[in-house]
């Protein structure tokens, strides 16, 4: 069944279904279907008609709900007022402000820009009791709120699940922490990089005899992300069973342990101690990491004998496919040393790219070792419209990472620039709560919204 369909059926049984305290009137569904300017008339988005309250700072949480806004949703990202989420203030590089914009300072986070597009900017203080008061009324329309606050906090302004599901017993609420709801480091807080170090991750990562060091993005932030737009798309599908929304309590700690996969199995299985970093090798498997190149590196993996032997064929070494020390993936592994010495010093007679000609076309798993701008200007990540530049009204021309899957149907994309802190303040309050230009401009002198 196409996605887009599926979605389309969901959001009408999710939305047919009473609540429990009488049925949603017409009103209610249209302003559901607000915001016209960020969803579009356009069928070919999963999730559009959904709207979602975007609490979250940093990672995890905008990565999540940038997800959801890809797909369609409409997001009002709720940010400090004067100060926005973390990540404006992170930098270099900055995106600079146009000669023309009326703008001061270094310009936008380009760290900002990569987890906040398609969706709008309500500066508030849940601090001031009007803003609280805005938002339970916004909470009242939304499906879904996502929020990374450490356990506990928000209670104190009556936003957390318990006083919002009373007021909309639909909205699906996710929180993501660190260490999660409940056990002895809920009130711990927790950055990606503490979490890889204390779930097992930093550990296996690194150089085989170098010390520990952390994944070069945010990874465990990044998963966290997916776990968190997965679990809320299945609760989407719960509620249209139930017609109730439920808490979902989602941990960096725990999505880093999911994570170790194959890892955490083996020490499972076996009650051993895991066999440390490998570096880009493979523990099991030989000839499997990079290589140099006179002016590089080229990594390859002979996952099986057959594999191998095209490695043999190519590095013009056929008789390797028959010695008794090379001939098995197990021969292979206990003479690791001598093989991988072996092939570097064949590999460092050619340039990187000279290997990629010699491999082309064999079958072979095989990729140079790119840096980010490489990556970036890769024709295979051009050809499949991973970069995209859209028109900024301060900035000017900015190129974003696009959204990454491709459905027959569905058509999810980049629609807005991420937002100027504040930018949609106005547009929200006018437009989804019926707030007169006067009433906007009490709670702006009061420091309620900015």
């Amino acid at each position: 069944m196409a996605y887009s369909i599926l979605s389309r059926s969901l959001l009408r049984a999710s939305r047919g279904v009473s609540r429990s305290n009488g049925t949603c009137s017409a009103i209610c569904s249209v302003r559901r279907r607000g915001f016209a300017e960020v969803a579009l008339d356009d069928t070919t988005l999963p999730l559009k008609g959904y709207k979602v309250l975007d609490m979250t700072r940093v990672l995890a949480g905008p990565y999540c709900t940038q997800i959801l806004g890809d797909l369609g949703a409409e997001v009002i990202k709720v940010e400090h007022p004067t100060r926005g989420d973390d990540t404006r203030a992170w930098g270099p590089p900055y995106a600079k402000y146009l000669p023309d914009s009326g703008k001061e300072g270094a310009g936008e986070s380009a760290y900002f820009f990569a987890v906040n597009r398609n969706k709008k900017s309500l500066g508030l203080s849940f601090q001031h009791e009007a803003g609280v008061e805005i938002l339970h009324k916004l909470a009242k329309e939304a499906d879904i709120l996502v929020e990374n606050y450490l356990p506990g906090t928000l209670s104190k302004y009556k936003l957390d699940y318990a006083t919002l599901s009373s007021i909309n017993p639909r909205l699906i609420y996710a929180s993501i922490t660190g260490y999660g709801q409940t056990g002895p480091y809920r009130n711990r807080a927790g950055y990606d990089v503490m979490v890889e170090a204390e779930m097992g991750l930093m550990h296996i990562t690194g150089s085989r005899d170098g010390p520990p060091v952390k994944v070069g993005v945010a990874v465990t932030d990044l998963t966290t992300g997916l776990y968190t737009s997965n679990s809320i798309m299945a609760a989407i599908i719960a509620r249209g069973k139930s017609g109730r929304g439920q808490h979902i309590d989602v941990a960096l700690s725990d999505c880093q342990v999911a994570t170790l996969a194959n890892l955490a199995s083996s020490c499972l299985i076996s009650g051993e101690k895991d066999q440390g970093r490998w570096g880009t090798a493979h523990p099991s498997i030989v000839p499997y990491r990079a290589y140099k190149t006179k002016d590089g590196d080229i990594l390859f993996g002979g996952g099986n004998d057959r594999l191998f032997g095209i490695i043999c064929d190519r590095l013009g070494h056929p008789e390797w496919k028959t010695s008794p020390k090379f001939a098995i993936n197990t021969s292979r592994v206990a003479n690791r040393v001598e093989l991988d010495t072996l092939i570097e010093a064949i590999t460092q007679t050619k340039t990187t790219s000279e290997w990629l000609e010699v491999f082309e076309g064999s079958g072979l798993p095989y990729s140079a070792v790119n840096d980010i701008q490489g990556t970036l200007n890769h024709e295979h990540v051009l050809a499949r419209g991973m970069v995209k530049e859209m028109e900024h009204e301060w900035c000017g021309p900015i190129k974003m990472v696009n959204t990454p899957v491709k459905y027959s149907e569905s058509r999810p994309s980049i629609r807005s620039v991420p937002p100027m802190l504040g930018q949609h303040t106005d547009e929200i309050l006018r437009e989804v709560l019926g707030l007169s230009g006067s009433e906007i401009e009490k709670l702006k002198a009061e420091g309620a919204v900015r």
